[in-house]
């Protein structure tokens, strides 16, 4: 039975495809304007967001939907394994890209996008705890980044974000908007996985 589209799993449905889209479509746009180093970060950034927009739409991905999803974000996981050339600070995009690829395994792409198969209940709950620790880190990052001396993790998270083309210093306009694009993002999966 498909969703009513003004049901409250719909509307946020909804909202989520809508946080996600504008992510993806904002890290779009920093890739065309970062340097080579930093562009295969954002495009992996802007692949992440613009797959999870989809990946949320809560009419359904038909039949071909899953193989498809399935094979852009194994894509993005081969993709994420160059990227670690460059350092480990690049492995959360491996695990996000996995992490989609695993939840792509369990789309059921029914007309209320229900889920076929249960996802494995150790893998889903490794995800979400990263994932939980990756929010409240990212919201402690941003909130902090305006107001001067950051804690030792969150400032070496911060040089990490740096070198994946977060843009400017800390507390520069775009480099605290890539952070809440990250964390937008970071926030959709949490939500993606607690409804797996």
């Amino acid at each position: 039975m498909p969703l009513s589209p003004f049901s409250a799993p719909a509307v946020c449905a909804w909202l989520l495809v809508l946080l996600c889209a504008a992510s993806g479509t904002y890290c779009l746009l920093r890739a065309r304007r970062a340097e080579r180093r930093a562009r295969g970060a954002a495009g992996g950034e802007a692949v992440m967001g613009l797959g999870m927009a989809v990946m949320a739409v809560p009419l359904g991905t038909g039949p071909w939907g899953p193989p498809l999803l399935l094979a852009v974000f194994c894509a993005a996981s081969v993709h994420a394994l160059w990227l670690l050339r460059d350092g480990v600070h690049h492995a959360h995009h491996l695990v996000g890209s996995l992490a989609m690829a695993y939840m792509a395994l369990t789309i059921g792409g029914g007309p209320e996008h229900g889920h076929g198969r249960a996802g494995l209940p150790l893998v889903t709950g490794a995800l979400l705890v990263y994932y939980a620790g990756y929010v409240l880190l990212g919201g402690a990052r941003l909130v902090t980044a305006g107001g001067g001396a950051l804690p030792a993790a969150a400032g070496s998270a911060a040089k990490a974000g740096a070198a994946t083309g977060g843009g400017g210093g800390a507390g520069s306009g775009v480099d605290d908007l890539t952070r809440a694009c990250r964390l937008a993002m970071g926030t959709g999966m949490l939500a993606m996985l607690l409804i797996m």
